[in-house]
């Protein structure tokens, strides 16, 4: 078969059929800024704002998507992406 005779083909047909498979993609976005910040903020109390709300607690460490903070003696890992604002203590 040639690439003209598979356009003629309707969807309907199972067999054959020259449908790719969308591949997705997944996009981690870094807040560069924000990030640096966190670090620098390391060991200290802090307030953040989420899109589920506010959590605040000391700065354990910071990676390029989360944020671990310690609230009471539990640990908490926040992604970056949903941090709303910042505010140190």
């Amino acid at each position: 078969m040639n690439p003209n005779q598979a356009l003629n083909y309707s969807t309907n047909q199972p067999f054959p059929h020259h449908h790719h498979t969308p591949h997705h993609i997944v996009v981690h976005p870094v807040d560069p800024y924000v990030v640096e910040t966190l670090k620098s903020i390391i060991g200290k109390y802090v307030v953040l704002e989420t899109t589920r709300g506010r959590i605040d607690g000391c700065v354990v460490d910071c990676k390029p998507d989360h944020v671990i903070l310690d609230v009471y003696g539990k640990k908490y890992f926040v992604r970056i992406c949903e941090i709303v604002w910042i505010m140190p203590n």
